[in-house]
């Protein structure tokens, strides 16, 4: 949709030509809303800081790290786009003022007095949920309501936000997007407390028991470097997962496979119809050898046999060697 072909169903928003501009600029700089949200979900991690803290979960987080949720969404979405400054708001979007306010509630954006009049760009993101929305708002002050916070001592924030009868003033440019999944805080609890449990009797290797507990109990999924990050808690915690000691050799007696995001281990996941591991992702699977009962199931060749994804009947066996990931001589 462009400014061209907008309804008319919403008088006071899509007659609005500033707006609709700003709208156009992010439609076009972000069509599908790709940028935006991986800005969300990395400025999410960012704050959970699983890699010091262990923590996974938003509900884990200070009041004051939650409070600079805000600012973080508003400096990343700047560098991502590579925004220019405004002289009052946030940005300068093709010239025109634009303010930026997160909230982790939806509708629960709180404006100041000087962004009354002002276009808002007004940004939900919620971890449980998996769903994030950005639209945009002008902050028209008949509009509004003060806000009812008020602190013990009586000190009123001055702050406004929308009525209920007026959240139909938002203009969504994106509304209820899937936010990437945050692993550690969706699977089911019983599999997450075994995950944390692991290796708690050594703190010494208890990253290591982590990551190895993960990639057993957690497999045909997309694993991030996040997830990893946050169980590993060590700077170079990438080594939790690779050969040489990594998961991939641990595992490998249980005849589990980690296909890490290489061109050819993409291939071995491709070829066994796992989903496909991107940039900094992993995906496990148990394989078992490829007998005439396992006729018509997606195999790959590997280690001079053919191999396919193993079911809960079929032994464990070692698993084969995956393809090297090392660059040849001619690069």
């Amino acid at each position: 949709m462009t400014l061209f072909d907008a309804p008319s169903s919403l008088p006071g928003v899509w007659d609005d030509p500033e707006l609709m501009l700003v709208r156009q600029w992010w439609l076009d700089a972000d069509p599908d809303g790709e940028r935006f949200a991986r800005v969300l979900r990395g400025t999410i991690d960012q704050l959970l800081d699983g890699e010091h803290t262990g923590r996974f979960d938003w509900n884990e987080l200070h009041k004051t790290e939650k409070t600079h949720a805000g600012t973080l969404v508003e400096i990343n979405l700047l560098r991502e786009f590579n925004l220019a400054s405004g002289i009052d708001m946030d940005y300068l979007i093709e010239g025109i003022e634009v303010d930026c306010k997160f909230s982790q509630k939806l509708y629960g954006w709180m404006i100041p007095p000087e962004a009354l009049d002002e276009i808002c760009l007004v940004v939900w993101a919620d971890d449980h949920a998996g769903q994030w929305s950005a639209g945009l708002l002008r902050a028209n002050r008949a509009k509004l309501t003060t806000s009812n916070n008020i602190t013990k001592k009586g000190n009123r924030d001055g702050k406004f936000q929308l009525t209920r009868a007026h959240r139909s003033l938002v203009c969504w440019i994106w509304e209820r997007q899937p936010l990437e999944e945050n692993l550690l805080l969706h699977i089911d609890k019983e599999t997450q407390a075994a995950i944390l449990a692991a290796g708690s009797d050594s703190r010494r290797s208890a990253g290591q028991a982590r990551v190895c507990e993960l990639f057993r109990r957690v497999q045909k999924r997309r694993v991030s470097r996040t997830v990893v990050r946050t169980l590993a808690q060590q700077k170079d915690y990438m080594k939790r997962v690779r050969g040489a000691g990594g998961a991939r050799d641990k595992l490998r007696a249980e005849g589990i496979l980690i296909c890490g995001d290489y061109p050819n281990h993409q291939a071995v996941a491709r070829q066994l119809e796992l989903p496909v591991p991107q940039e900094g992702e992993n995906v496990s699977v148990r394989v078992a050898e490829a007998k005439p009962h396992h006729e018509g199931r997606p195999r790959v060749f590997l280690d001079g046999r053919y191999w396919v994804a193993a079911s809960n009947e079929d032994p464990v066996e070692l698993a084969p060697l995956l393809p090297d990931t090392r660059k040849t001589a001619s690069g």
